[in-house]
């Protein structure tokens, strides 16, 4: 279905929820998409709100309910979290039940102290900020972004379960943070009686930190979900750079992708991953997505579009057989750690 810049009316598919699976956050109660919704690129003002209304309209019609946001996306900051609030007051409000949607704090927006960081100040000015942009009283998940090492944990605790108990986050989350800091937080939630619920995490083919650092080992342990973005690795699984840099691609205009890790190296590595996608019949992106969607731990994988056949094609991973011990073997083989990387 086509969203025109003109309708006024929007109605939800009937069969949305028969056509992507869901999976348990953890030890929660809570269940989400095996697919998730990213607004981190190409929501801010920089392109068509008519694309971004379309392109989201036909993630939920497709069962995505998890809209994944943060007062930094834009351009300029905030932007995204604002272009979501339109759609949502224009189209989703009557869905607003169904529908998850997380923020997140803590990442630089401006020069001001007070614009960053974990303080409680920080933490709680921008979630109010955020559900103004969002049009909503609350949000289902509040992240703190990042890390920071200068503020004591107690007070980023304390500011995420105040977020809970008035009623503004009926979940809360981290982001990028290592897996000891990790569990302490965990531990420190739970004692607050909020329990983290989940890490989102940078994770793919050819970025296996939360493999080797002992991140997934540790959401077990302290029964919190796994939500992966980059599991494209911005681009990189995918046959877009296995002859050139085409006109116009992420690699060219990206602050998180450089034209210099598009190597000989990588495209070697790259090509005999697309061999094994396509002896399977699927592309290298739906080989991507199906790979970090393969480990338990994992209960979501975010995933981005610039256009709605983009979304149908990513969605469609999951379609396709699970792997065979063959086919890991030669992933793992072609799919080394740090390819296309700057770690």
């Amino acid at each position: 279905m086509s969203y025109g810049p003109f309708d006024r009316t929007y109605t939800a598919a009937e069969d949305r929820y028969e056509k992507v699976p869901y999976r348990r956050t953890g030890a929660s109660g809570l269940d989400l998409p095996a697919f998730s919704f990213g607004l981190w690129q190409k929501f801010g003002t920089d392109y068509a709100f008519a694309t971004q209304r379309e392109i989201i309209l036909h993630a939920f019609d497709l069962g995505i309910t998890h809209f994944d946001n943060a007062d930094r996306y834009g351009p300029p900051h905030r932007a995204a979290q604002h272009n979501f609030g339109r759609v949502l007051a224009k189209d989703l409000a009557p869905y607003r039940d169904e529908i998850v949607l997380s923020t997140k704090a803590g990442n630089a927006i401006g020069p001001s102290p007070y614009l960053r960081g974990g303080s409680r100040k920080s933490i709680l000015n921008s979630l109010e900020h955020s559900l103004r942009d969002l049009g909503t009283d609350y949000v289902d998940i509040f992240y703190h972004h990042s890390p920071d090492l200068d503020t004591p944990l107690e007070e980023t605790v304390g500011a995420l379960v105040s977020a809970v108990q008035q009623g503004k986050a009926l979940y809360v989350g981290i982001s990028n943070y290592l897996p000891d800091r990790t569990h302490e937080i965990a531990e420190q939630l739970r004692a607050a009686g909020v329990p983290l619920l989940i890490h989102q995490a940078r994770y793919s083919i050819y970025d296996r930190r939360p493999e080797q650092n002992g991140l997934l080992d540790t959401a077990t342990q302290d029964g919190f979900g796994v939500i992966v973005y980059s599991p494209l690795a911005q681009g990189l699984l995918t046959d877009k750079y296995l002859e050139t840099i085409p006109e116009g691609a992420r690699a060219q205009n990206s602050t998180f992708l450089s034209p210099d890790v598009i190597d000989e190296t990588y495209r070697q590595r790259t090509a005999e991953l697309n061999k094994i996608a396509a002896a399977r019949g699927q592309s290298l992106a739906q080989l991507a997505l199906q790979w970090v969607l393969r480990r338990p731990e994992v209960t979501s994988a975010l995933i981005g579009a610039s256009s709605v056949a983009q979304l149908d094609h990513n969605t469609a991973a999951l379609d396709f057989p699970d792997f065979t011990a063959e086919e890991l073997a030669l992933i793992e083989e072609h799919g080394v750690h740090g390819t296309g990387l700057k770690l």
